[in-house]
């Protein structure tokens, strides 16, 4: 092990190279044809199907699970890729027990809905195996329009757009194309480079250029990108990280999540991933979740997840709950920070038990404390680096000026999930096609 000469409790190599790979492999294994006929027959295929309406992306679930019943899982692809461009991350990490498979006929009458997750995962990873691009591109239009971020949102709008024969240039800050799905989920839920894969696949409908390193208000302005394109789409997430205002968070070993997640993503040895014995993070959402399971995954031997509301305010869904519970991560609830204690690096974090009232959530007084080498902020992200002549209400863009779209999580709609950011980012799209195509 290599400890940290600030952060003593904070090593790498907890666990060997083996036990790694076996805890980061692929949670939940795809189907194999014969498994995904048998769960496809499972559907009634309802004419008027409440999982469809449940789909943020409005796919037509029971046509492509038909489609998989039927032995043509090239086509279900086809249906699945018609609405959603980004159909394989999705089949990974949506919460579909709280979507489409909560909406199913068969979850409420036995409890046990059909695994249209795993269904979408089979068709699109067999056509994505087959190789090839689903869509052409129409006749070229002479439009050139400027997508600002490629993440789920700014992938689907330029995709969309570029069937529609417009040119799109994606403009992204970080080294890699794809946001959320590549720097923002836990490892375990997609393995072996998919999120580049799909990246790479995407791209194959042509007309899409993608420059990485470039940042909006930094190395371009909005007023230079309308003046250079004909439309502009903002798709540039939420890249601020709420701080805790809690005494004592500036101390070594209190980081953001979402570093650590990217971190964890990027890093091609598990090896020489540092984590804490006793690994507390704060926070309800899913961020929460992926960073104390991957926490437990990497060898810490004690973590906890503190949320200070109940446990039916967690935006985390019941499911992941489940699952980081089952991995060892133990959920505090109705306890808010009140200060980080250390010298120098953190060593114990107060909490204060607190209640809803009338007057909103309010601390009870009553305070414990949680041994701690290692702190992660999950408390939610904020927009930064706007520009001026674009609005924002609670967070998100609000208004935006003649000529540019925003779509994802950056917008009032934007939920944090890919499903979502993709029909967002979809749909501006047609937008502007039709803006600019009277």
């Amino acid at each position: 092990m290599t400890n940290s000469p600030l952060t003593p409790g904070i090593v790498s190599a907890r666990l060997p190279a083996s036990r790694l790979a076996e805890n980061f492999s692929d949670h939940e294994p795809a189907l194999d044809r014969h498994e995904a006929r048998v769960a496809a027959d499972r559907c009634y295929f309802c004419h008027d199907a409440p999982c469809v309406t449940a789909c943020p992306t409005e796919i037509d679930i029971p046509l492509f699970v038909r489609q998989i019943a039927t032995g043509t899982a090239e086509a279900a692809a086809h249906t699945i890729w018609s609405q959603n461009i980004l159909g394989g991350m999705c089949a990974r990490v949506c919460p579909t027990e709280t979507l489409c498979e909560q909406a199913c006929v068969r979850e409420t009458a036995e409890g046990k809905p059909v695994e249209i997750g795993r269904l979408q995962r089979f068709a699109t990873d067999t056509a994505m195996e087959k190789g090839g691009h689903p869509f052409q591109r129409a006749a070229a239009t002479g439009k050139k329009i400027a997508v600002v971020g490629a993440g789920p949102a700014g992938l689907a709008c330029a995709h969309r757009l570029a069937m529609h024969g417009h040119d799109v240039v994606v403009l992204e800050r970080r080294p890699k194309a794809g946001g959320l799905n590549e720097y923002g989920i836990a490892s375990y839920k997609s393995t072996n480079g998919f999120a580049q894969r799909e990246v790479d696949w995407l791209l194959g409908i042509g007309g899409i250029t993608i420059q990485t390193g470039v940042e909006l208000g930094r190395d371009v302005s909005l007023d230079q990108l309308k003046a250079d394109y004909d439309a502009v789409f903002l798709g540039i997430g939420l890249s601020g990280v709420n701080a805790l205002r809690a005494e004592g968070e500036d101390k070594n070993g209190v980081a953001n999540a979402v570093d650590f997640i990217a971190e964890l993503r990027q890093t091609a040895d598990l090896t020489k991933l540092p984590v804490g014995r006793d690994v507390v993070v704060i926070g309800g959402g899913m961020t929460a979740v992926d960073a104390a399971v991957q926490s437990k995954l990497l060898g810490a031997e004690n973590v906890s997840i503190v949320y200070r509301r109940g446990q039916s305010k967690m935006s985390a869904s019941s499911y992941e709950q489940e699952h980081a519970t089952s991995a060892g991560v133990k959920i505090i609830w109705n306890a808010m920070p009140v200060s980080i204690h250390g010298n120098g690096a953190v060593r114990e974090v107060e909490f204060a038990y607190t209640e809803e009232t009338a007057e909103g959530l309010k601390a009870t007084g009553e305070t414990f404390r949680i041994k701690a080498d290692q702190v992660f902020k999950a408390i939610g992200q904020s927009l930064a680096g706007l520009p001026t002549n674009v609005s924002t209400d609670k967070g998100k863009i609000s208004g935006l000026p003649d000529g540019v779209w925003a779509g994802g999580d950056c917008t009032d709609g934007g939920e944090d999930l890919t499903v979502t950011a993709v029909a967002q980012g979809r749909n501006a799209a047609e937008d502007i096609h039709k803006a600019l195509m009277g």
